[in-house]
């Protein structure tokens, strides 16, 4: 089978990463017999370095040509510093998503039993903790009407949505909710937001054609609450764009590490998957970075994008046995363990998913 991915690194540490979730696509490829075709492509600052534009048409052509996007991060202190600045890596990030229509990200936060110690909740708390989070993408806030009075003492950022954004997310939520626990958590402000109120209602109209899910609403401040309190009470959370942003980093403490969390962004056309973490500049050039959530994005992606679960569970299972093994990077090393590379760690990694 030939599989079409394009390679966008993107800024940071989202080169190296990403090279090392190459080496385990190309792992897996040899031992299923499968021909990765792989196609390079430049977005974030390093695209503005080179073009002027965080998103350039030739990357969203390539795009758009590809079975499945494999991207790295976004970001550049250059840029988070200048809040004047015209144009901004994350404005790539925000026209992949909606010239793909990428209107659903799927966080799954996982623990992984080697490394409950790491959690900063107690034991007890996060041992057997799984849910998924799946987040609106394409609305909201983050791409609703925004300005500056004239005299640039006051602005604002307009939240938007539509029925049809509402129903298209919720029944993905849904069809979630019914192949895990059958618990679907529905997070708003219906209590002070028009647009939540309109989620809460549209939710409301389509439970019943799911009579096996256990439907929940919650307000957006206590689910913040109680994913850290007793994250073992939920199956799938879903949201809008900004809490979504919001929840799902918050709950990626959960498993001891940012760089264990992988993601996928699905929609309309070509799907995007990425590590949840950001570009870490300081740790740039260095072999520092973890490269787990990379290589675990890859393993979604044969599941999601190709539908192959079998070379999806082999990555995952090699990311298991690393853990176990103690082959980490120093975010996951215990004191006086042996620290490995971010190279050290994908090409160990690569080896096992050849065995």
């Amino acid at each position: 089978m030939k599989l079409k991915i394009a390679v966008l690194p993107g800024d940071g540490i989202g080169q190296e990463v990403t090279a090392e979730a190459v080496k385990c696509v190309e792992a897996v490829c040899r031992r299923y017999g499968h021909e990765p075709l792989f196609s390079h492509g430049w977005v974030g600052a390093a695209a503005i370095d080179l073009t002027g534009d965080p998103y350039p048409e030739e990357t969203h052509r390539l795009c758009m040509a590809s079975d499945a996007v494999l991207f790295g991060a976004i970001g550049d202190p250059r840029f988070d510093n200048d809040p004047k600045a015209a144009v901004r890596p994350e404005q790539g990030l925000l026209r992949m998503r909606k010239g793909l229509g990428l209107y659903a990200n799927i966080r799954p936060v996982e623990t992984f039993p080697s490394l409950l110690h790491k959690s900063p909740l107690r034991r007890d708390l996060v041992e057997g903790a799984g849910f998924v989070c799946i987040r609106e993408l394409t609305g909201g806030i983050y791409f609703g009407e925004r300005g500056r009075s004239e005299d640039g003492q006051a602005a604002f950022d307009t939240c938007t949505y539509s029925r049809a954004e509402i129903e298209r997310i919720l029944k993905l939520g849904f069809e979630f909710a019914m192949k895990r626990n059958k618990k679907l958590t529905v997070v708003d402000k219906a209590n002070i937001l028009e647009t939540s109120r309109l989620w809460r209602e549209v939710a409301r109209e389509m439970a019943p054609a799911y009579p096996e899910v256990t439907t929940e609403y919650m307000f957006v401040d206590n689910a913040a609450m109680q994913i850290i309190q007793w994250p073992r009470n939920f199956d799938v959370l879903v949201t809008e764009n900004m809490f979504g942003d919001i929840l799902t980093d918050e709950a990626s403490v959960i498993t001891g590490s940012m760089g264990l969390l992988p993601s996928a962004s699905v929609g309309v056309h070509t799907s995007v998957f990425e590590p949840i973490h950001g570009s870490w500049p300081q740790a740039a050039g260095k072999n520092i970075a973890n490269p787990l959530a990379a290589i675990l994005s890859a393993a979604m992606m044969f599941e999601y994008a190709f539908s192959l679960p079998e070379e999806g569970l082999a990555i995952r299972e090699a990311v298991r046995a690393s853990l176990e093994a103690g082959f980490v990077t120093g975010d996951l090393a215990g004191e006086g363990e042996p620290v490995r590379t971010t190279s050290e760690v994908g090409e160990w990694i690569a080896a096992r998913i050849g065995l």
